[in-house]
C-alpha cells in the first residue's frame, strides 16, 4: 500500500515542498530512505522505528520504501521524522490516508515517540502558506511560532499518538501561551548612550547611521571609546515592522538560533577578526546563512576591523551593495539576505597613534602596509567615515548631553518620513535606495547642487560615493524635517565622508 504526506525542506533559508511517499508490500523485511538524504535523515529510519513500537502501534515486518521527492534536491536534517512515521502508519492500514492530503507535517521523533523541535518551523509555515496547504502539524512548543504566520490551521502535538489523534479528530490541540518576555523592544536593557561623555561628532554620525539606515567607520586611537558608541547604536534604533520581524525570526530559527517567539529588537551581531569569508557571508556543507545573513534588518559590527582577513573583508563587497549574497555549491544557488548595517571600528596605524602628538612609532613600510588592509572599494562603500579622538577632562567630568530615548525618537520620526516617502518601493530607509530611487526621490536646491558638482569634480568622490552623499544627506533633511535637501546637508555629508587626512574642496 502506498500512502503520501507533504513536509518541507529547508533549502539555505527558503522552505522546499517536500512528498514523503511511503510504499509498504510483501517481501523480505527492509526498511530504505531514498531522496538524496544527509545522515540525519538515513538515521532517522531507527528513530521512527523505536517512536512507533514506544508509541502503540505496528511496525510492519515487509519492505518498506521511503522516498523524499523530489530526490533531485538534497535534504538534511530530523525534521521528516514525523512526516515518514505518519505515511508508514496509513500505509500500513493503521491511520486513513485521506487524513494526510490537506496537512503538511514537521518534526523530530525521539525513541519514546515523542516530538521534537526541528529548525525552520517559521520558514516551513511560509512554505505551507505559500503552497496552499491549509494545515500544519508541528511539535507543540513550536506550535506558537508556526502561528506567527498567518491563514493556518496549526496543530501543536506532543508525540506520535498524540498527532494521529488530532489528525483523526479525536483530540483539538490548543495553542500554547506565549512565553513572556521573549521579543524585546527597541532600546530596552541595551546599553545607553548617556553613558557617552564629549564624542559630540560620533553621537551626531551614530544619529544618522540609524535614521538612514547607514553604514559607519568609527577610526582612532585605542580607549577613545569606539566599541562602546558602537555597542550603543541598538539603543537608537527602531523597533521592527512585524514584517521585519517575521523575516529576522524565520533566519535566526533555520540557523537554530531562536526557539519561540517572535523577535522584536533588531539583530546585533558581533564576530570575531579571526572568522572565515565563509563564516562571514555564508557558505560551507550545506550552505549555512553567515553573520551577515543573521544581521539582516539589525547591525553587523566588525571590531577591530584591520585585523579581519582580507579575503573575508573582500567578500562582504557584494551583500553591502546587492541586500543579499549568492552561495553557489555544487551546482545549486542559493541566495541569503543581507540588508544590514555594517558599523565597524579600527586604529589609524599598527601602534594606534597615528595623528596623536608624536606618539606614533610605525615606519612608512608599516603604514602603508596596515593602509593596504582595507581596500579602496569596501571603503567606498561606507556612508560614514568618523575620526574619534580622545576627549577632554572636562568631558569626562560633564554630565550627560543626550540619552538613547531622545535620539531614538528624532531617528523614528525620521523613519517615519522615508517609509512614507517611499512607500510602494522594495526600500524601506535612505541607506536601501539605488540610483533610479534617488533620481526619484532627493530634491536638491540650487545650492546644494552645486556643492555636490564640486565636490565630485575634485576626483575625490567615485559615482558611487556620490550617490552614498545624497542618501546620507538627505537622511540629514529628514532629521530636520525637511523635504528639500540644502547645501548644509551636502556639506555635512561630504565632512563625515573623509578619513584621517584626507581633504575635499568645495569652495
Amino acid at each position: 500500500m502506498l500512502a503520501r504526506v507533504t513536509t518541507f525542506a529547508i533549502d539555505g533559508v527558503d522552505p522546499r515542498r517536500i512528498s514523503v511517499e511511503v510504499d509498504v508490500r510483501p517481501g523480505l523485511p527492509a526498511f530504505t530512505i531514498v531522496g538524496l538524504g544527509d545522515t540525519a535523515v538515513r538515521e532517522s529510519r531507527e528513530r521512527v522505528r523505536a517512536a512507533i513500537q514506544n508509541s502503540g502501534y505496528q511496525f510492519p515486518l515487509s519492505r518498506i520504501t521511503a522516498n523524499l521527492a523530489p530526490a533531485s534536491l538534497r535534504k538534511g536534517g530530523p525534521g521528516f521524522d514525523a512526516a515518514v512515521a505518519l505515511a508508514m502508519l496509513a500505509a500500513s492500514g493503521q491511520l486513513d490516508p485521506r487524513l494526510l492530503l490537506e496537512v503538511a507535517v514537521y518534526g523530530e521523533l525521539s525513541l519514546s515517540g515523542e516530538l521534537r523541535p526541528a529548525a525552520g518551523t517559521l520558514a516551513v509555515a511560509e512554505g505551507a502558506r505559500r503552497h496552499g496547504v491549509p494545515a500544519l502539524l508541528v511539535p507543540a512548543m513550536q506550535a506558537r511560532d508556526a502561528s506567527l504566520v498567518g491563514g493556518l490551521r496549526i496543530l501543536g502535538v506532543s508525540g506520535l499518538r498524540a498527532a494521529v489523534d488530532a489528525l483523526s479528530g479525536r483530540v483539538v490541540p490548543p495553542l500554547p501561551e506565549p512565553a513572556a518576555g521573549v521579543s524585546g523592544g527597541a532600546g530596552r536593557g541595551l546599553p545607553d548612550l548617556s553613558d557617552v561623555r564629549g564624542q559630540q561628532l560620533a553621537v551626531r554620525a551614530m544619529e544618522i547611521a540609524a535614521a538612514g539606515g547607514h553604514n559607519l567607520l568609527f577610526e582612532g586611537p585605542p580607549g577613545t571609546g569606539k566599541t562602546m558608541l558602537a555597542r550603543r547604536l541598538p539603543s537608537i534604533l527602531p523597533a521592527l515592522s512585524r514584517e521585519e520581524a517575521v523575516e529576522v525570526t524565520r533566519l535566526h530559527c533555520v540557523a537554530g538560533l531562536h526557539t519561540q517567539g517572535l523577535m522584536g529588537a533588531r539583530p546585533f551581531r558581533a564576530p570575531h577578526h579571526t572568522i572565515s569569508a565563509a563564516g562571514l557571508v555564508g557558505g560551507g556543507t550545506p550552505p549555512r546563512p553567515g553573520e551577515a545573513s543573521l544581521a539582516h534588518r539589525g547591525v553587523l559590527f566588525l571590531d577591530e576591523l584591520s585585523e579581519f582577513q582580507r579575503p573575508a573583508l573582500e567578500a562582504l563587497r557584494q551583500p553591502l551593495e546587492d541586500g543579499r549574497v549568492t552561495i553557489v555549491r555544487g551546482q545549486r544557488a542559493l541566495r541569503f539576505p543581507t540588508r544590514f548595517m555594517l558599523v565597524a571600528a579600527t586604529n589609524p596605524c599598527p601602534c594606534g597613534y597615528a595623528g596623536v602628538g608624536d606618539r606614533c612609532r610605525c615606519g612608512e613600510a608599516e603604514l602603508r602596509r596596515y593602509a593596504r588592509r582595507l581596500s579602496g572599494p569596501l571603503i567606498d562603500r561606507i556612508d560614514l567615515l568618523v575620526t574619534v579622538e580622545r576627549p577632554d577632562a572636562e568631558d569626562l567630568a560633564r554630565a550627560p548631553q543626550t540619552s538613547s530615548t531622545a535620539i531614538r525618537e528624532r531617528v523614528e520620526l525620521a523613519r517615519a518620513r522615508q517609509r512614507w516617502r517611499l512607500r510602494g518601493t522594495a526600500a524601506t530607509c535612505n541607506g536601501e535606495l539605488d540610483a533610479a530611487l534617488i533620481h526619484e526621490h532627493v530634491r536638491l536646491d540650487e545650492r546644494a547642487q552645486a556643492t555636490l558638482t564640486r565636490a565630485y569634480a575634485v576626483g575625490v568622490l567615485s559615482a558611487r560615493g556620490r550617490q552614498r552623499v545624497l542618501r546620507v544627506a538627505c537622511t540629514v533633511a529628514d532629521l530636520d524635517g525637511r523635504t528639500l535637501v540644502s547645501a548644509e546637508d551636502v556639506l555635512t555629508a561630504l565632512s563625515l565622508r573623509q578619513r584621517i587626512g584626507d581633504q575635499v574642496p568645495v569652495g
